[in-house]
């Protein structure tokens, strides 16, 4: 028997993927449900399993190819028995429960149908995120500013049609972008669905505004074409372009929505020289349980506690109704640098473990971020974000919000530093943060007294149990 193996349904409104990775070569011998191969959308990474047992006779598509939904993939002959359609396997972002957990978030971003990821001239869509960021969780209505429902309600009330139709939130913010009325275009995806191209095939003549007029007068002429990238060459000389990652593409476009809210950077150093003494002295014990006691650890415990003394920090800001929401959960993103970008991990109901698991979950999800095993419930449902930047250096930094959070809190390297105390100057060691807010709903008191409580909670470790 020889199966001609096509790529299956990904999920809602994915139909292509990047190959990352093949593991078999013409000539192997698998087994049913062996993976064959791995591809990226732009929510997860995810393992193409083999339908049957049998003998890899061809390999029909490339590592970094671009391939659709249904495009033959592999030629197995001897499968015994007939061909199952085989179960995706996560391989990082996205785990089987994901698609229940978008759909319940869809219900709560209004009417904004199938917020999935499209195809590759179609990506831009939120998450999700994420992610990267993830959609948020049932809990969270929203993403949560609902800037797109109220361009869409705005449009309704210059005289379009109430009819929502399928598109998403990339694709609306297009449709705002070259002025027309996504009302009346026509969609050729499933069930209607409009893409990039639908909408610019509508209205030819209308074009984003350009990033440079510079790119207008002095357009690049291509020169050769190389593996990941061509190279050009501009007015000054040879340029290369790469494709953006999906990683990529999906934090340029949650921080571009991050950046519509007005931003504060309120800066101060805590003294923690007595706080590392107590840190080294409990490192071992933490070790013990398979965590790192570190000092976002240490600082993850200290923020659940001020976000209950300081509830608007642990909010969220509603501008089409005019409300604020507060949550009444404490989950804590914490900001990861990886190989793929930036991922945000977020450790849920921090109020309600100790520092020992916190540390042993903080190891834990950072190092799923970095090995690509994180799941899309692992990076949602923050209600604060925490990014520590100093083992990398650094003095201070503006850190942008993770929206639609009002608030994160940014750290940077400890340095010893002469203070002066009761007469003298003495050496101690200073930690500088930065806490970025959304100015819509925090004041900057607020701030400086939200700041000044987490840094007295770090110099005096008794105010924890005192006050939070």
């Amino acid at each position: 028997m020889t199966i001609e193996y096509k790529l299956p349904d990904l999920g809602e409104d994915i139909e292509t993927g990047d190959i990352i990775g093949v593991f078999v070569s013409a000539g192997d011998s698998v087994i049913e449900n062996q993976p064959l191969m791995e591809i990226e959308t732009d929510k997860a990474a995810i393992e193409i399993p083999s339908p049957a047992a049998g003998i890899i006779k061809e390999i029909h598509v490339n590592e970094g190819d671009t391939i659709k939904v249904g495009q033959l993939l592999v030629t197995i002959e001897d499968g015994k028995g007939k061909a199952k359609e085989p179960k995706l396997k996560k391989a990082s972002n996205e785990s089987v429960e994901d698609e229940k957990i978008e759909k319940l978030a869809e219900k709560e971003v209004q009417e904004d149908m199938n917020a999935d990821p499209e195809p590759k001239e179609k990506i831009k869509s939120e998450i999700e995120d994420q992610q990267l960021k993830a959609i948020p969780e049932k809990e969270e209505p929203l993403l949560d500013f609902k800037e797109d429902k109220k361009e869409e309600i705005a449009s309704d009330e210059t005289g379009s049609t109430n009819k929502e139709v399928p598109a998403s939130p990339s694709v609306r913010r297009l449709a705002r972008e070259l002025g027309v009325d996504i009302n009346l275009a026509s969609g050729s995806g499933p069930g209607g669905r409009i893409s990039e191209k639908d909408l610019r095939n509508f209205a030819p003549e209308k074009k984003p505004k350009p990033i440079s007029e510079k790119q207008i007068s002095e357009p690049a002429t291509m020169k050769s074409a190389e593996p990941g990238g061509t190279v050009d060459t501009d007015k000054w000389g040879d340029i290369e372009r790469t494709p953006m990652s999906k990683v990529r593409k999906l934090t340029a476009e949650r921080l571009t929505e991050a950046w519509t809210a007005p931003h504060v950077t309120q800066f101060d150093k805590a003294d923690i020289t007595e706080l590392e003494k107590l840190r080294k002295e409990f490192s071992q014990e933490v070790a013990k349980a398979g965590g790192k006691l570190t000092m976002t650890s240490i600082i993850l415990k200290v923020i659940a506690s001020a976000l209950k003394v300081f509830p608007q920090f642990n909010a969220s800001v509603d501008m089409e109704n005019g409300e604020i929401i507060h949550k009444k959960y404490y989950n804590i993103g914490v900001a990861v640098d990886t190989d793929r970008g930036l991922l945000v991990p977020v450790i849920k109901n921090v109020n309600k473990k100790n520092i020992t698991t916190l540390s042993v979950e903080l190891s834990k999800l950072s190092e799923k971020a970095r090995s690509k095993k994180i799941s899309v419930d692992e990076l949602q449902g923050g209600t604060f974000t925490i990014s520590n930047l100093g083992g990398l250096g650094g003095t201070y930094f503006s850190p942008v919000l993770n929206a639609p959070q009002v608030a994160i809190l940014g750290i940077s390297r400890s340095a010893v530093e002469p203070v002066y105390i009761d007469g003298g100057f003495l050496p101690r060691l200073m930690l500088p943060l930065s806490l970025s807010y959304d100015h819509r709903l925090i004041d900057g008191a607020d701030a400086v007294r939200f700041l000044r409580w987490v840094i007295e909670a770090l110099e005096e470790p008794f105010k924890l149990p005192l006050e939070g």
